[in-house]
């Protein structure tokens, strides 16, 4: 199992760190967030998908069929986790690659929606300190990587737990044999 674990969370690892890559080398490190955070979230599901293929090829092929909850969703956990890894490893090579400040630009980002709201004076002088001290925590890799971490594994966690419902019933996607 840890090695189905290793080979399907490498492929979820490449199917969310590439395109990531690519599309911050193409807009020189800073896509258009509402954008970004939606491609994004959507090549994690993509990725994702390999924890049923690997559910569901696990229960049909080296358990006969069945597979437990328990089973199921740790495999969907340890794929994840290694997608996990993945993810963060290729945030950090494109964050090298590109040399962009992301928490600096994330934090301006965030002050300007302020303004544009009208937030103002002591207020907006409050949340400008809470993005400075932001870019500073972001610039520190020991906050960076799991920060990083967090966005992919939950999203995972929430696949897995779906995956693992679904295939312990027998009758979903069953294997039909000839």
């Amino acid at each position: 199992m840890f090695k189905r674990i290793l080979s399907y969370g490498t492929i979820a690892g490449f199917i969310v760190g590439i395109p990531m890559f690519v599309l911050a080398v193409a807009t020189q490190g800073l896509p258009p967030m509402p954008y970004g955070m939606v491609i994004g979230y959507l090549t994690m599901l993509i990725a994702l998908s390999t924890v049923f293929v690997a559910i569901k090829r696990h229960r049909d092929v080296d358990r006969g069929g069945i597979i437990g909850f328990w089973p199921a969703f740790g495999l969907g956990l340890g794929i994840s986790f290694v997608a996990s890894l993945f993810y963060v490893a290729a945030w950090e090579i494109t964050i090298a690659f590109t040399h962009v400040d992301f928490g600096a630009f994330y934090a301006n980002m965030l002050i300007e929606e302020k303004k544009a709201k009208g937030v103002s004076g002591e207020a907006l002088a409050q949340f400008t300190m809470q993005m400075q001290q932001f870019v500073s925590d972001y610039a520190n890799p020991l906050y960076r990587l799991p920060m990083t971490f967090t966005e992919i594994f939950p999203v995972g966690m929430l696949v897995s737990l779906v995956a693992a419902a679904l295939f312990r019933n027998r009758r979903f996607l069953a294997l039909r044999r000839a």
